[in-house]
């Protein structure tokens, strides 16, 4: 069998470690398809292209290494383009593999040819065509390189149809007098066009695919400036009430998660963990704090950022003592100086740098005082989110529900937050028990993350679960993957906080305008809709159920069925006021 572009780019993933291909067929990508099953990639096929880039930016995050889709021409690369952007916000590398239109017709009205380059290009790190066949290897492994290096982020590879099936039918195609090059006449024109197209398609696979060695990876990161460290060292010394917070993009060498924990620990500063960072310290760690991260900003007399700009999440540095000294470490030099320019700006790694301050320390400072005074406070919160969970409601207290599933959940589950009110809620009061334990869509905010973050974290994470909190509304956009779950055999449990609203907005705009316009939804039966998939489905409806109903669902995803729990809750004002602009 003679081989084709296809079979190429698959031993190109496949020698640099891409274990799952997400996907949505289309006839520009089916050699791409059928080459990564031959090469032992898994191809997992979705029902919305968005929840393929979704699924590929879980497994980023939770590997390292780029996580990978391939998507049809035209529409199946438009419909990708707010998960691209999600993966941009949240330096995700990702690579995006988009079909496109023959060579010899683009831009000549054939099905589904747009400049898919010009759309792409304000959101990827690089958007490259594809025009011969010496160009996929090399094109396709820049892409996985840049997608990791500095500032990760997705990146798109156009390829166009007539480069990705063999030589020998592309030149049938090309054939003057069959397929779609078919002409008729003998005259100087129809010559002309048909040197015309022997060129161009000896232009097109002028390589021999067998001499095409791989290349070695090679990331680049910002290096480390040791007199920077050694400063920040001394400042962090002579500090009384330090405060350290953690973003997303200290987890974007997995691999250092371990690491990263231990070099926190020696620094000995009180740590909020925001984003992916979550479960950095494991459940319950006597530095890490959970609540009231404003007022121990405020109060704070050095404040380290780490792999976190000053945007909305810390009120554009505002949230920040005046007074304080601030030290920023960030792989982005824009984002180390946005809104707020700090005292000392490490263009650097997080982890890395972590690392190396908690190397360079003199031994420990005493801080004891100023932790115990923010552990209290904690401790205060918690009391008052255990006092609300006896509030009476119509309907599931939320807060109940996922007190329950606090206590149930596995030390080696993974939670993934698609939703507003009902998962900023889980965010109160679930405890991730580890690094890389919590998925949420970062800065972007966007909903409909769930099923694919779902998807690519049960595939990494093969035997153990993986709990999926959606909010009602967020639920529609992806419930659709219950049967990509169903044919694939990830039992997800999903649970759904079904109050018949978008409660985040609502809560706001009745209270501001007296009108739920826009606002509310149906108390639906998702249950049902998981039934219909293959899937299994349950209903909760009085917090007496909730023990018996977690127990089946467990039962039902180590059988290996996908779970949803359609949970009927009662609407709090638990969040009142929480809209971030």
């Amino acid at each position: 069998m003679e081989i084709s572009g296809g079979d190429i780019i698959a031993s190109v993933l496949k020698n640099h470690g891409v274990a799952h291909l997400f996907t949505l067929c289309g006839g520009h990508i089916s050699p791409i398809l059928v080459g990564c099953k031959r090469a032992g990639i898994h191809v997992i096929d979705v029902r919305h292209e968005a929840d393929a880039v979704f699924a590929a930016d879980a497994v980023a995050r939770l590997t390292g290494r780029p996580g990978v889709a391939a998507v049809t021409a035209g529409p199946g690369v438009t419909n990708t383009l707010t998960a691209l952007k999600n993966a941009q916000m949240a330096q995700s590398p990702v690579v995006l593999i988009g079909g496109a239109a023959a060579t010899v017709i683009k831009g000549r009205g054939s099905l589904q040819d747009i400049d898919q380059i010009s759309l792409v290009k304000s959101i990827a790190k690089m958007a490259v065509t594809i025009n011969q066949n010496c160009d996929i290897v090399p094109v396709l492994e820049h892409a996985l390189q840049v997608a990791q290096s500095d500032v990760p982020g997705p990146v798109f590879v156009e390829c166009p149809i007539d480069l990705l099936y063999s030589e020998a039918l592309v030149r049938e195609w090309y054939d003057p007098d069959s397929g779609m090059a078919k002409s008729s006449g003998g005259g100087l024109k129809s010559k002309l066009f048909r040197f015309y197209l022997k060129r161009h398609v000896d232009r097109m696979f002028m390589c021999d695919f067998d001499a095409m060695a791989p290349m070695p990876m090679e990331v680049s990161l910002p290096s480390i400036n040791p007199n920077q460290i050694a400063k920040a060292a001394r400042l962090l010394a002579k500090a009384e009430r330090p405060v350290l917070v953690v973003g997303s993009q200290a987890l974007l060498q997995p691999a250092k998660a371990l690491a990263l924990a231990a070099a926190v620990e020696r620094i000995g500063a009180p740590v909020f963990l925001a984003g992916m960072a979550r479960g950095l310290m494991g459940r319950a760690h006597a530095l890490q704090m959970r609540h009231h991260r404003k007022e121990a900003l405020r109060q704070a007399d050095l404040v380290l950022l780490a792999g976190m700009p000053c945007d909305f999440r810390l009120n554009y540095g505002r949230a920040i003592n005046a007074k304080a000294t601030l030290i920023a470490v960030n792989r982005d030099r824009k984002d180390l100086t946005l809104n707020r320019r700090p005292k000392l700006a490490l263009h650097a790694d997080p982890c890395e740098a972590l690392c190396a301050l908690a190397a360079a320390l003199p031994p420990e400072h005493d801080r004891q005082a100023w932790i115990e005074e923010l552990r209290q406070a904690d401790a205060k919160r918690e009391e008052e989110i255990t006092a609300m969970a006896a509030a009476p409601c119509q309907g599931v207290n939320p807060i109940v529900f996922f007190k329950q599933l606090e206590d149930f959940l596995e030390d080696n589950s993974t939670l993934v937050a698609d939703g507003g009110d009902f998962v900023a809620t889980a965010a109160y009061v679930l405890r991730p028990r580890g690094p890389l334990r919590w998925l949420d869509p970062g800065a972007f905010g966007t909903l409909g993350v769930g099923a694919g973050f779902a998807m690519g974290a049960q595939l990494c994470r093969k035997g153990e679960e993986v709990w999926l909190l959606y909010g009602d509304g967020a639920a529609g956009y992806s419930l659709q993957e219950f049967d990509t779950f169903v044919r694939h055999g990830l039992p997800v449990i999903a649970v759904v906080g079904n109050d018949g609203s978008w409660a985040q907005i609502a809560r706001d705009q009745i209270k501001l305008f007296n009108d739920n316009v826009g606002t509310a939804l149906r108390v639906s039966d998702y249950h049902r809709v998981a039934r219909g998939y293959g899937a299994e489905g349950f209903v909760i409806r009085r917090a007496e159920e909730i023990a018996l109903t977690l127990q089946a669902a467990r039962a039902a995803a180590r059988e290996g069925r996908p779970v949803l729990i359609n949970l009927l809750i009662g609407k709090t004002d638990f969040r009142e006021g929480s809209i971030s602009m």
